[in-house]
């Protein structure tokens, strides 16, 4: 993936894909130290610790349709190319956090990418789970929940809208640009 966010995407997907009702992404970074942590958790069913154990080989896969899971992988690899670090926690019954911390100033660090475009296209794909993203930068602060904006709309007016689609990454852009 030569992008983050696409890291992100795939991830978050994987957390769609077990019906999980939440989801939460953090990014964080800290420009002094040359830092990005980011960290994608979900309340799914969670992973026993023999597929915990697995989840980072690309040859294993839980999907029945195809043979590699390369999303988990590569986003342990990317990191730890940069001299950054990975971890994943899960537990059955209780949920999935997988957390990755960047060096931004290593050569290997690939960028973040259109986060705002990631989340248009979760929120697309998965318009009755509750989703947040909130982007940190040198204590500046980007939140995003869909609860906030069900709120708003109200029950008519459906997340994927593609009204609803483009002002979520309109409105995302404008506020990132501000960080």
């Amino acid at each position: 993936m030569e992008e983050l966010s696409q890291n992100i995407l795939d991830i978050a997907m994987n957390s769609v894909a077990v019906k999980s009702g939440n989801i939460d992404i953090f990014l964080t970074e800290d420009t002094a130290l040359s830092t990005l942590e980011i960290s994608i958790r979900d309340n799914g069913p969670g992973m026993s610790e023999e597929t915990v154990a697995k989840v980072t080989d690309p040859f294993y896969t839980s999907r029945k349709t195809r043979k590699v899971g390369l999303g988990i992988p590569f986003f342990k690899m990317q990191a730890e190319m940069t001299g950054g670090s990975f971890r994943l926690d899960s537990e059955l019954g209780r949920g999935t956090a997988v957390t990755a911390v960047f060096r931004t100033d290593h050569l290997d660090f690939i960028p973040v990418g259109n986060l705002p475009e990631t989340m248009m296209t979760l929120v697309g794909a998965a318009p009755d789970t509750e989703i947040t993203m909130t982007y940190s930068r040198d204590g500046k602060e980007v939140t995003f929940d869909t609860k906030e904006i069900r709120a708003v709309l109200g029950e008519d007016i459906p997340l994927d809208t593609p009204q609803v689609l483009i002002w979520i990454r309109d409105s995302l852009t404008e506020e990132l640009s501000a960080l």
